[in-house]
């Protein structure tokens, strides 16, 4: 990456949970800003815990973050608000009060950038108000702004957090599983709108997915983690049958090969398996 401003920088990142769980192992990261990376893995490789220290949810055990050229570990408090409030994070389960507008759920993220007391009182210049309606005009959900967050779709509540997060005007966007409750076809619409959105900001973008499809459809660049280690780095299509068995170390190959023309391509044909895949997939199939 030699000539690229990195965005988000990770040196030898190790993290040791109280029960003596080793969750990562000196992972080293360089990651350019506008780049959409998305992070694979099994469940409990590695994948939450890495994002949840890059936007400071989470203190390492030892290593050095940087974002955007400001360390994050060892930052005071005071300066880890001052993070957070440049890194947008969406989650899994949408994190929106119900009973509250669209629009009132994605001023939300302009909390950081008030002072503590127009904070508590949730007051919005008009400023604030325009940057989330053009926001909300991003994931097309202009119209909906006025509506309760409890009256909408799955895909529609995660399109709000996306605006959400881009309301807060951040340097990184971390997204943590965003697809995972959708069924495939909202999961591609969120996908869209997530890649479309950073690539016209030039956001610095990771996405933790199990869906590999969606991986290879959308990212710029897969990272791959098993057992906390960077298992994989590199671009979508260098994630052949020997990484994917190196990831997921042997568990989940067969189904990542086998379900791999699902989203092949934008008509949602399904395009046939290779015989390399088809060979992949038995070998696969006849590991413990």
């Amino acid at each position: 990456m030699t000539g690229s401003v990195n965005c988000i920088e990770v040196r030898d990142l190790r993290v040791v949970f109280d029960n003596g769980h080793e969750a990562l192992r000196s992972v080293s990261l360089e990651i350019p800003a506008g780049q959409f990376v998305c992070i694979i893995g099994r469940s409990g490789a590695g994948k939450s815990t890495l994002l949840r220290c890059l936007n400071g949810l989470l203190r390492p055990t030892a290593g050095a973050i940087l974002v955007d050229g400001t360390t994050v570990t060892g930052a005071s408090a005071v300066e880890w608000r001052r993070l957070q409030t440049r890194i947008g994070f969406i989650f899994q389960e949408f994190n929106l009060v119900e009973r509250l507008s669209v629009i009132k759920n994605v001023l939300s993220g302009r909390l950081g950038h008030r002072d503590p007391i127009t904070s508590s009182l949730h007051w919005f210049s008009r400023a604030d108000r325009e940057i989330a309606l053009r926001s909300l005009e991003r994931v097309n959900l202009a119209h909906k702004a006025h509506q309760r967050a409890d009256s909408l779709s799955g895909g529609e509540k995660q399109r709000v957090a996306i605006a959400r997060a881009l309301t807060q005007e951040p340097v990184a966007v971390l997204a943590d599983e965003p697809v995972a409750s959708l069924d495939p076809e909202l999961a591609w619409s969120v996908m869209s709108d997530l890649k479309r959105t950073a690539t016209e900001s030039g956001i610095v973008t990771l996405v933790n997915i199990h869906d590999v499809n969606l991986a290879r459809v959308f990212a710029d660049r897969i990272i791959g983690v098993a057992g906390g280690t960077i298992a994989f780095d590199g671009p979508p299509t260098a994630l052949d049958e020997a990484a994917l068995a190196t990831v997921y170390q042997g568990s989940a190959a067969a189904f990542a090969i086998a379900d791999h023309a699902q989203y092949a391509n934008r008509d949602g044909e399904a395009a046939p398996l290779t015989r390399a895949e088809r060979e992949a997939i038995e070998a696969a199939e006849r590991l413990p």
